[in-house]
């Protein structure tokens, strides 16, 4: 049963159903909204039993999910969240065309910087939204979600103050008990979100497979995490993205609560799943450097995970 009725909800798709996408699409359904859901593999098995949720302070069952194999099924929807890893973009060149009209809005809330650039240039800038996910999550089954810690988004407009439609997108979140705010300068909360992922991210998997709190355990790699942490720092500011050195200890501060926490990128190496290592460190080094700041870790730690990836086995 849903929390409440809405009287209007936007029309919404959600393409890249991982934990992301399930998460936030589930939470937006059981608060009444319009939610439609791209599904390939799991189709069969989400359709049968439903999608689960559980973790701090949550625990619900979607009986009947609207899901779907084709995006010309849903057919255009009024806001198209974006939840595909990055090495995924080029297929929503084909995915996104049917799923939007005239005034349709795309939200991505991938990790990194890059994706709202590749919307604008294939949709046009005007429709693209951004979203950062502050979340621990994990798909533990075809069909369960569970959430660890955390849970808000923060908002913005692509290359823009908000609107109205912004804050129309963040009532959606906050009427499915999302917690939801908007900012004035998106790129600015990305390059914030970066100062955790860059390190984290990356070093779970060079240290070989381990948690954050392995890493932050550690004193030499405690040492590394906070380096990196400054030079993203000192490249948000070249940019033109004021963040202020303690934004390093904050997220330090932030990641002790989260217990042994494995990030996305761990969780993708593991399974191996290609890694978004260009929107996560390539993308950053390259604007970092451009604007001439130092990043010689960044470039290290970039360099390394290259050299993984290439290493998967090609399916």
């Amino acid at each position: 049963m849903n929390l409440s009725s809405k009287s209007k909800s936007l029309r919404i798709a959600v393409v890249g159903s991982g934990a992301i996408g399930s998460y936030y699409g589930a939470k937006l359904t059981y608060g009444g909204s319009d939610v439609h859901f791209l599904m390939r593999g799991d189709l069969n098995e989400v359709r049968r039993v439903g999608l689960y949720v559980r973790g701090k302070g949550e625990n619900f069952r979607l009986a009947k999910v609207n899901c779907y194999n084709s995006v010309k099924e849903i057919g255009p929807c009024d806001l198209v969240l974006i939840a595909v890893k990055a090495t995924s973009n080029g297929k929503l060149v084909d995915l996104v065309p049917p799923l939007m009209h005239e005034h349709t809005m795309l939200l991505t809330l991938q990790n990194g910087l890059g994706n709202e650039e590749f919307l604008a240039e294939h949709f046009g800038g005007e429709r693209v939204l951004g979203g950062l996910c502050f979340i621990c999550l994990s798909r533990i089954s075809r069909t369960e979600i569970e959430r660890y810690d955390y849970g808000h988004i923060v908002l913005g407009e692509y290359g823009r103050a908000s609107q109205p439609r912004t804050h129309e997108v963040a009532a959606e979140f906050k009427h499915a008990s999302v917690t939801c705010s908007v900012t004035e300068d998106l790129l600015l909360e990305r390059w914030r979100k970066l100062v955790w992922n860059i390190p984290f991210n990356g070093l779970s998997i060079l240290g070989g497979g381990i948690d954050t709190s392995a890493i932050l355990a550690d004193v030499a790699l405690r040492r590394a995490t906070l380096a990196l942490m400054d030079e993203v720092i000192v490249a948000a500011n070249k940019c033109g993205y004021p963040l202020p050195s303690a934004a390093a200890l904050e997220q330090i501060k932030r990641t002790e609560t989260m217990g042994a926490y494995k990030p996305s990128t761990l969780l993708d190496w593991g399974a191996g799943r290609p890694l978004e290592i260009e929107a996560i460190w390539g993308e950053p080094l390259r604007r970092a450097t451009a604007a001439g700041a130092p990043a010689p870790r960044l470039e290290i730690v970039y360099a390394l995970l290259k050299a993984l990836d290439g290493s998967l086995p090609q399916s």
